[in-house]
């Protein structure tokens, strides 16, 4: 077969592993956010996908060097450039339907580690076939640029410093660029477009002897790629990642988070993970929300806010992790004599506050990440909430023994620190829970830390919820000044709601289980408290599946 006039050109193949390289990077962060919104971005899928990429880089480099050895064509490796170029153009268009029918087999067949065994195999069957397939690039390209053994060194060298610095510029625009500006799908069909482009140049290009026309192979391949693409480009660009989901107020995409709004006649809903939970609320009527912000209210009153408002003092209160505010509007319905100040990493969240949640303009919202906040302040509070999640597990800075002592170094006189325990199940106990280190659970790793900081801890149980609230303060009295407080105030919805906290509080008994700065493994305990969620919220299909098999479970569906 007759070489390409082209590849005379080392240009050229230099561009090919340079956007290569750019690819690869592109189809790793665009995994992470396709994979997000359904299993969290935390650091144990932040390695899946990485693990999964580099054993298909691998196996690639390996099969793309004895193919280079045994048939130098470099038409092949286009041809497979082209192939991976498909393949991640299809990503926006079928990937989505791909997870969920992976998670829907996966959460009836399996007992434990859902999420990991999920999200490994997810990445298995949308990712690992054209990062395999570009991982022959280099080799490849090792093979057809190398003239002799006295500039080889030199050679692969470029090689390798084109593929990083495409590598550098497929980290750094998908995250700052094209993401945040037009969506994961559209940043896939952005880098597939680029490979097909690259590799109909070299199909186009004319042989060595200067014929210029069009193998009938090659033809074939350019149009069914481009017709692909062009359908992929039609049906897949869609941002939908809950596609099931009809007349959603908002759904979008920031730096950090999938956002989706929803509405219905009583409520606006903000959730951060399609699969999992509800990240902020606003009633439509005013109305308490029946969640766990109604029991955090019970903070202001451990913290005097009754007492202030007859002597004609404000009470101040910083919110770590502010989502859509829904406790700051709460608070703001209720009392008059209070000043909420928040901090949210998200400033796409605090625009949809603004915009969806009646979050009043007046409330002070800072975009910065809190415990980076508490470090660059000097400020005290009466109260100090801390509900700071990252997609549905705790970020590890703002769970150990450090951070909880910066809060503690910002809470006035008499303060008291609520924070939000998500992922709470039966297991958990009451609050005296003795257990091994392996038995642990994340809300007793979190409590038991926050008890080495604090003299005083509470906890409360949110009834029908996976989430527990805990007071902690070194004030011995703040019990009792809830009592006091709660008697003096003239709400009776309100009056009930703060009776039932102080009726089912439970002190708590720490079991010694610490988390620092150095060991905070929150990602590993909270996958496995999820995997408690998960089973128990699934039992009940998974025994009709063990019962009456598969025909009784779509029967029921």
């Amino acid at each position: 077969m007759e070489k390409k006039k082209i590849l005379e050109n080392k240009l050229f193949l230099y561009m090919t592993e340079f956007f290569a390289g750019m690819s690869v990077m592109a189809v790793e962060l665009g995994a992470s956010r396709l994979l997000a919104p359904y299993f969290s971005s935390s650091q144990i899928v932040w390695t899946i996908i990485i693990g999964t990429i580099m054993i298909a880089m691998a196996l690639g480099n390996i099969y793309g060097g004895r193919k280079a050895d045994k048939d130098p064509d470099p038409g092949k490796l286009y041809v497979r450039i082209l192939i991976a170029a498909i393949w991640i153009a299809l990503i926006p268009v079928l990937g989505k339907y791909i997870i969920i029918g992976i998670s829907a087999i996966l959460i009836i067949a399996v007992n434990s580690n859902f999420l990991v065994i999920a999200a490994f195999a997810a990445c298995m069957v949308v990712f690992v076939f054209p990062l395999f397939l570009l991982g022959t690039v280099t080799p490849s390209l090792a093979k057809y640029t190398t003239d002799s053994l006295d500039d080889n060194g030199k050679i692969i060298g470029t090689l390798g410093a084109f593929n990083t610095i495409g590598s550098i510029i497929g980290t750094f625009v998908p995250t700052f660029v094209t993401i945040p500006a037009v969506g994961t799908a559209i940043t896939f069909l952005i880098f597939a477009g680029i490979l097909i482009a690259l590799s109909i140049v070299y199909f186009v290009s004319p042989t060595e002897s200067g014929k210029k026309s069009l193998a009938k192979g090659d033809m074939k391949r350019i149009i069914a790629g481009v017709l692909i693409f062009i359908l992929c480009v039609v049906f897949g660009h869609s941002t939908s990642f809950a596609f099931w989901e009809k007349n959603l107020t908002f759904e979008g995409e920031s730096v950090y988070n999938y956002l989706q709004v929803k509405e219905d006649d009583r409520s606006v809903i903000l959730s951060t993970n399609v699969l999992f939970g509800v990240q902020s609320i606003l009633m439509k009527d005013s109305a308490l929300t029946g969640m766990y912000y109604d029991y955090a209210m019970a903070a202001p009153y451990m913290a005097g806010i009754k007492e202030k408002e007859l002597s004609g003092d404000d009470l101040n209160l910083l919110i770590l992790g502010m989502g859509s505010g829904t406790y700051a509007t709460q608070l703001s319905r209720y009392f008059d004599n209070i000043q909420i100040e928040g901090v949210e990493i998200d400033d796409k969240i605090t625009d949809l506050a603004h915009k969806y949640f009646e979050l009043p303009e007046e409330t002070k919202v800072t975009t910065y990440d809190g415990r980076a906040y508490l470090a660059a302040i000097d400020g005290l509070y009466d109260v100090i909430m801390v509900d700071a999640y990252q997609d549905i597990t705790i970020p590890f800075q703002m769970s150990s023994v450090e951070f909880f002592s910066m809060v503690k170094e910002h809470l006035a006189p008499g303060g008291v620190m609520v924070v939000n325990m998500n992922m709470y199940t039966d297991e958990d106990g009451d609050g005296a829970l003795q257990a091994t280190s392996e038995e642990a659970s994340i809300n007793t790793y979190l409590a038991d830390t926050i008890s080495s900081v604090f003299d005083n801890v509470v906890t409360v149980k949110v009834p029908g919820a996976t989430n527990r609230e805990l007071f902690a303060s070194d004030s011995s009295d703040f019990i009792e000044r809830l009592d006091s407080n709660i008697a003096m105030e003239e709400n009776e919805t309100l009056k009930a709601m703060m009776q039932r906290v102080e009726d089912t509080y439970v002190p708590y008994v720490s079991t010694g289980h610490l988390m620092t700065d150095d060991k905070a493994p929150v990602e590993l305990l909270g996958m496995k408290q999820i995997d408690l969620i998960i089973k128990d919220e699934v039992s009940y299909y998974r025994n009709i599946y063990e019962t009456k098999g598969l025909k009784g479970l779509l029967e029921l569906l």
